[in-house]
């Protein structure tokens, strides 16, 4: 009856989809060592327990930074186990971009019973440090695009993390790694903040080149897939595509695109044809384009490039779902809905967006599924988020 489900948990190419998630932790980096070192440096005395250390780890979108401070925490983790006690909290600022929602998220990863209201940050903040010391334990704090919590807080709450020892007995409670895309994050504090981060606690991270991206594409494909599912000449391609942007995701966006259509069309490799323009969604628009469209006409294309990175299409009402919950992250007000159907058409004239009538009896018959085949969703949501930071 139902045969086209017959595929699903067949797995002819594809047994652990983990692999293939942004969020996925592999358990080597490929092309970070120099980056590992230097964090290495920055935390070469962690194993103290009177020590905190600060780092500040800076690059363009799909250059490895969250991977890298994942990896890095957890690495750090398992080394210094039986000597100290290691918490390891990761808060993405973009989804708790205030301060209390940060240290609210930070008390509940220490102790899931901490009420969620009637304290002030400054009494959550000692809540957090008697926890800490109460346990004999060090926190290992991740604040990830942390540039969005400046940019809402006026870095208020680093400062206090940075001084949370200040005067006490006990010392070295808090090492904190801040994560950001805005390469002129350190200008956005105080030097009071600077001088306690320090300028040589700094990691840069650069776009992968093709090798390296090979490499990352390479190393899920063996965790994910079966044995020789994927061709070599499938991932050089792979590579080479992604290494224009020297994003990641991209190459991990086009790889799990090439598998999902061999896989529709019953076949057991992936092969080099599988990786297509259709599917590479890049390079006839320039990223520039967007730079001359309104406000609006951008955050309506942001919505849209966030569902993308990992859709083949978003509808337009959930499009327009997804613009209000932009709006709402800037603090804009959002306009009307025939507003918004414009700017789509805007996007549409200006060859951002491809539109093709859903097929659906529900509604009103004006549905459209939005797709982006001239260019890649996340380098154009990149470009639009740092338009957004720089204000």
């Amino acid at each position: 009856m139902a045969g086209y489900l017959d595929r699903i948990g067949a797995g002819k190419v594809l047994l652990d989809k983990a692999p293939l998630s942004y969020d996925w932790v592999p358990p080597s980096l490929i092309g970070r060592d120099e980056e590992l070192d230097d964090m290495a440096g920055i935390f070469s005395q962690i194993q103290n327990h009177e020590t905190s250390c600060q780092a500040v780890v800076m690059g363009p979108v799909g250059s490895g930074k969250t991977v890298l401070t994942r990896r890095f925490a957890e690495d750090i983790q398992r080394h210094l186990e039986g000597r100290r006690k290691t918490v390891i909290t990761h808060v993405n600022c973009r989804n708790h971009p205030t301060g209390p929602q940060v240290l609210q998220q930070i008390a509940l990863s220490l102790d899931e019973r901490h009420p969620e209201r009637g304290f002030s940050p400054g009494e959550i903040i000692q809540s957090i440090r008697r926890n800490l010391i109460t346990h004999d334990s060090h926190l290992l704090l991740i604040l990830d695009e942390a540039d969005i919590l400046v940019n809402r807080d006026q870095s208020d709450l680093i400062y206090k993390l940075l001084r949370i020892d200040e005067g006490k007995e006990n010392q070295g409670t808090i090492s904190m790694i801040l994560v950001s895309q805005n390469l002129s994050l350190m200008k956005l504090f105080e030097p009071a903040i600077i001088s306690r981060l320090g300028q040589s606690n700094i990691v840069e991270m650069q776009p992968y080149n093709a090798e390296t991206l090979t490499g990352i594409a390479s190393q899920r494909v063996e965790i994910a897939c079966r044995t020789g599912s994927v061709a070599d000449e499938t991932l050089t391609k792979i590579g080479q595509f992604a290494a224009e942007s020297g994003d990641a995701r991209m190459a991990i966006e086009l790889l799990e695109a090439a598998i999902r259509r061999t896989e529709k069309d019953g076949r057991g490799e992936v092969l080099p044809d599988d990786v297509r323009p259709s599917t590479l969604r890049k390079a006839s628009l320039e990223p520039s384009s967007v730079d001359n469209l309104s406000q609006h006409q951008k955050l309506s294309l942001l919505g849209i490039c966030r569902r993308l990175k990992k859709a083949e299409y978003v509808s337009s009402g959930d499009a327009h779902k997804l613009y209000l919950l932009v709006c709402e992250e800037y603090e804009v007000k959002p306009r009307s809905y025939t507003t918004f159907w414009k700017h789509l058409k805007t996007l549409e004239t200006e060859g951002l967006i491809e539109t093709r009538a859903a097929n659906t009896n529900v509604g009103r018959g004006r549905t459209q599924h939005i797709t982006m085949n001239n260019t890649a969703p996340a380098t154009i949501e990149s470009r639009i988020e740092r338009e957004f930071l720089r204000g």
